[in-house]
């Protein structure tokens, strides 16, 4: 496999679980499995942590720009650019209210 295929599927892989952390979390929450729920918010947190020490890009998006000269939104991840393009606003998005709503149950439960 390519290098570029390698950096595209790694990265595809981890976008996966770190989407698949932000649904759980509001659904354990939902569970009232709020440790479990604050578990998953603290892992996409390490995540936004990377991203931020890292100027709001991903490292494996440096790798693959190594591999080619497309710059598209998808050049480095198998996502449709729309969805690309978009990631970070749609999944940031969720991943706020889900911990807002996480702190919430959590702080009014019993």
């Amino acid at each position: 496999m390519d290098p570029l295929r390698s950096v595209k599927l790694i990265h595809t892989l981890i976008w996966a679980f770190i989407v698949a952390c932000i649904v759980a979390i509001p659904l354990f929450t939902a569970l009232s499995r709020f440790h479990l729920a604050a578990f998953f918010a603290a892992v996409v947190a390490v995540e936004v942590a990377v991203l931020l020490l890292n100027g709001m890009t991903c490292p494996l998006t440096n790798v693959a720009a190594r591999h080619t000269s497309d710059r598209r939104a998808n050049f480095d991840i198998y996502l449709p650019e729309w969805l690309a393009r978009n990631n970070k606003t749609i999944f940031g998005t969720l991943y706020v209210v889900a911990t807002l709503l996480l702190l919430a149950r959590w702080v009014a439960s019993p």
